[in-house]
């Protein structure tokens, strides 16, 4: 069984940066693909970011691209989404979740936790 939980979020203005962790507990933690989603207000949940158990195969949504940053730290068992010149877009409560690396966007593998809420002012 793998327990995920999201931290990192905040209040920040448009063009600062924010550094969210997912802390993975589990025994298959190194070999899962690991993704960050997020869901604005009024919105469905999207996928944003995976990063396989390797590390060598790294997915980002369009919107993203170039300015977030998925990582992951297997001493620590953590995976950290570092998202830089932030746009009130970025507004949402990002999560993290495994999955199959071809899959994970829509089939992710584990209950929602509570997430972390971002919160990016114009």
């Amino acid at each position: 069984q793998v327990h995920l939980a999201e931290s990192g979020g905040g209040l920040v203005q448009a063009g600062e940066s924010l550094r969210l962790s997912c802390a993975i507990s589990g025994e298959t933690f190194r070999a899962e693909t690991i993704g960050w989603f997020r869901q604005a207000p009024g919105e469905d949940r999207e996928f944003v970011a995976s990063i396989t158990g390797s590390g060598r195969s790294i997915r980002y949504i369009d919107s993203v691209k170039g300015r977030f940053t998925i990582s992951r730290d297997s001493a620590t068992d953590t995976v950290h989404l570092q998202m830089n010149n932030l746009k009130s877009e970025d507004t949402a409560v990002y999560y993290c979740n495994y999955g199959d690396r071809l899959t994970i966007a829509a089939l992710p593998k584990n209950s929602w936790g509570q997430g972390t809420q971002v919160t990016v002012s114009s």
